[in-house]
Order: structure tokens, then C-alpha cells, then sequence
């Protein structure tokens, strides 16, 4: 594994593992979907280039993060998917957005935790921060890769598709 895979979160299937078909792999990626998975798997749209697209699940109360998702293109003849992470967020006081939606586009392989916080008082009479809600898409991309690994395909975190 060279520097650009541990950076882009490049993980390749354990010696051994037989590589699936497609088709399999693509089954196997949208049997993760459902009420209690972290994302809402889709068809990808030809004009996104992805086969599926993980529509990350961001609680209600976070703070910056405002809607985030994850691009999948399966790639048969190189047994490989290749996943493109895709967050908006809400702007700092100051910022200016350039595309007129007042959030920020960020995109490539990456790691985002958005974190919701109250304060509440302690039974020793305190005040403490009590976590609301909390959201990784560390979260929503394992189980998709470890899918994608057991069926001895590698994944590519790549900034486009």
C-alpha cells in the first residue's frame, strides 16, 4: 500500500478472498440498505457517473454539517469501486458562498463528525454537555466497504469519478 492509498483510504480484500461479479457486489452493497443503516442507497444517475449513491442520514440538529453523500462507481474489470465523498455545510460567519446557497462544497475521501451538544445540570447539581446527537461518515462508509472487501473487490477513495 503506497502513500496516495493510505491518503485516499485505499483498502484492498484480504490474499484469498474470491473476487465476486458485479452483480454480486452490487446486490450485496444495496442488501446494507434500510431503516436502521446510517445512508439511504440509491441508483446513481448517469450524469453523477455512479453506479449507487449512499445519501448520508445527518441528524436534524447538526450544527454545520447540512447533507452529505457518498458516490459509489463499480469498475468490473478492475474489481474495484471507486467512492467519492460529496458534504455541503453551513458557512462561518463571514464566509461567502459562491454559489448562491449560502453552504460549502467539499468532496474527496474524507472524514466528517458533526456533533450536537446541550447543557444539562448533573445530579451533583453541575452544569455538564450532554451530546444530543452525533454523526461520521466514517459510520456510513464502513459497512459499504467491509461489503465491498468481503467480495474480494478493493476500494478506492478517489476525488472524482
Amino acid at each position: 500500500m503506497g502513500l496516495f492509498d493510505k491518503l485516499t483510504g485505499t483498502r484492498r480484500p484480504e490474499s484469498g478472498v474470491a473476487a465476486l461479479p458485479a452483480l454480486e457486489v452490487r446486490a450485496a452493497l444495496l442488501a446494507l440498505d434500510g431503516p436502521d443503516a446510517p445512508f439511504i442507497l440509491r441508483n446513481g444517475t448517469p450524469k453523477e457517473g455512479a453506479s449507487l449513491v449512499a445519501v448520508w442520514r445527518v441528524p436534524e440538529g447538526s450544527w454545520h454539517l447540512r447533507r452529505g453523500q457518498t458516490r459509489l462507481r463499480l469498475v468490473p474489470a478492475a474489481r474495484e469501486v471507486r467512492a467519492l465523498d460529496e458534504k455541503w455545510e453551513a458557512l462561518e460567519s463571514g464566509e461567502l458562498s459562491f454559489n448562491g446557497t449560502g453552504l460549502k462544497y467539499s468532496r474527496g475521501p474524507m472524514v466528517s463528525v458533526s456533533k450536537q451538544w446541550t447543557v444539562e445540570r448533573g445530579p451533583d447539581g453541575r452544569r455538564r454537555l450532554k451530546e444530543e446527537s452525533a454523526f461520521s461518515s466514517t459510520a456510513v462508509n464502513a459497512p459499504l466497504r467491509d461489503a465491498v472487501l468481503a467480495a474480494g473487490w478493493t476500494w478506492r477513495g478517489v476525488f472524482r469519478l
